[in-house]
């Protein structure tokens, strides 16, 4: 075994979870091994990406490398999909107790949030998963995990804790970070990340989220059911731009009506830190205005991680938007892929898994998989939900594909209605002569599990018409895909063929 690696992990707070949770992530004093020659595959970075290239390489027999500097699990497990889950399952249990009372059930008092509880039960599930992409696990697999910083040293060589590992193939896995927007003041104020405000045991009364986007919006909403007052701030005219506008106007009156003031289309120009107080400066058409809050969430987009990995050594091309790969998502050496957050356009952890996939399949096996081909569906978990597959009818005119678009209102689907919950609209795009289904999205509770049947469907080119035929349970948020297969069963109803249909009957009489 070669010397263990000096890279410290301090979780906070300090509790039996995030004990657990560094044990496995991010292992004291482990041990790295000894090479034993050159490896099929080494892979530089633990996140969703490169576990699933480690993974699966080892699982066909390669001999397999795995570098990780901080936690394995990366953004997902550590400080995105899974933490913020569960503090919006927390939040909707909220809300659902505060407003029961249209379903006749009353509660004798408000109710009341212990966040410090909240944020226990996230800490808690979160070490409960944390096994699955464990350094135990993987070292389990096959894989021979390295802890400490790489960096490329040559096209073939990457170090690690000034150990030197050759390889055939390698993949860029490094992930990307919280960008940090240059507003002057903002660093001397203070601010929380996706990376840091999950380490909260107690939640500031007056919240600025800076940032439209889906980590914007599902803590902004997250916070204010909670119990916080909560401003949305974002240089985008609208929430999560990009989304069809009238889905986006469908969150904006659901933060309305729960009490979210939206500042949006307007530049933050300073922050300025009184006290414990943050006074945010912003210019609205060229007027100043200034909001004062307690706590500040900076949540504008993300920056891919490529500095200091020995890039220039390696022959590999990046930029600040990351890797530069081609659509088998190889760089400019030949010999080394990239996958996931710091080579791709999807930023989705699901994404990364379908990119490490063709990585593995056009590295180790000469494969022509593209990147271009795979259907990535996305969906943002505020309440509604928003989620969407494919085209939008804008890039299905772009492709200068003939499309038609049918929408069905929730508030005509029976199950949304029975719940009360009927805010939101399925729509579908197809083209209009053969019925091929282009892309879809929902806007409602549970999208992000509905929109996976129409994943489906565009992936394998599916028609309109084989989606009325499908039988959908009864009653289901789902049947609205079916109503809308039968929307179209109906445009096939000409006036001709209408009265052919009334002469055949005729002659049946």
């Amino acid at each position: 075994m070669t010397q263990s690696s000096s890279l410290a992990l301090t979780l906070t707070p300090d509790d039996e979870h995030n004990r657990v949770l560094a044990k496995l992530t991010h292992p004291p004093q482990w041990l790295s091994p000894v090479p034993k020659g050159r490896y099929n595959l080494v892979v530089v970075g633990a996140g969703t990406a490169g576990l699933v290239a480690a993974a699966g390489a080892a699982g066909l027999g390669a001999r397999v490398a795995l570098i990780e500097r901080h936690q394995t699990g990366g953004d997902c497990l550590n400080t995105g999909c899974v933490p913020s889950k569960a503090v919006i399952r927390a939040a909707r249990a909220a809300y659902d107790a505060a407003n029961a009372a249209p379903f006749g059930v009353s509660t004798p008092a408000a109710p009341v949030v212990d966040f410090a509880a909240v944020m226990e039960r996230m800490r808690r599930l979160r070490a409960r998963i944390a096994p699955n992409d464990s350094f135990e696990r993987f070292s389990g697999l096959g894989v021979d995990m390295y802890q400490g910083e790489a960096k490329f040293v040559s096209g073939t060589r990457v170090e690690v804790n000034g150990v030197a590992l050759d390889f055939s193939k390698a993949v860029i896995a490094s992930g990307a970070r919280a960008a940090v927007p240059p507003i002057p003041g903002l660093a001397d104020a203070g601010f929380y990340t996706n990376e840091t405000v999950f380490n909260l045991t107690s939640l500031a009364k007056r919240w600025l989220v800076l940032g439209a986007g889906p980590i914007g919006c599902e803590l902004a909403q997250s916070f204010r059911r909670f119990g916080a007052e909560v401003m949305v701030m974002a240089l985008d005219a609208r929430l999560l731009p990009r989304e069809d506008a009238d889905a986006s106007e469908v969150l904006r009156r659901r933060f309305a009506k729960e009490g979210i003031r939206t500042e949006l289309g307007v530049k933050p120009v300073k922050v300025e830190r009184v006290g414990e107080v943050r006074l945010v400066t912003f210019d609205r058409d060229g007027k100043a205005d200034t909001v004062e809050v307690d706590a500040l969430l900076v949540a504008t987009g993300r920056a891919p991680n490529v500095e200091g990995l020995g890039f220039e050594a390696a022959g590999v091309a990046f930029d600040k938007r990351g890797v530069t790969v081609d659509d088998a998502l190889r760089t400019t050496n030949p010999r080394i892929y990239a996958s996931g957050d710091v080579a791709g356009r999807w930023q989705f952890t699901h994404a990364a898994d379908a990119m490490s996939r063709i990585v593995l399949q056009n590295a180790l096996f000469w494969g022509r998989k593209k990147a271009s081909v795979l259907t990535i569906p996305w969906a943002t978990y505020t309440d509604p939900e928003i989620a969407h597959v494919g085209l939008s009818e804008a890039e299905a005119r772009q492709r200068g594909l003939d499309a038609v678009t049918y929408t069905v209102p929730l508030s005509d689907v029976d199950r949304a209605i029975l719940e009360s919950d009927d805010e939101g609209f399925a729509r579908l795009h197809a083209e209009r002569k053969s019925g091929r289904i282009l892309g879809a999205t929902l806007v409602g509770r549970d999208a992000g599990d509905l929109i996976g049947e129409m994943s489906l469907a565009v992936t394998n080119k599916l028609t309109l018409g084989q989606l009325a035929a499908t039988i959908h349970p009864y009653p289901t948020r789902a049947e609205a895909w079916k109503r809308i297969g039968d929307l179209h069963s109906r445009t096939r109803l000409t006036p001709l063929v209408k009265r052919l249909f009334e002469r055949l009957l005729a002659w049946q009489r």
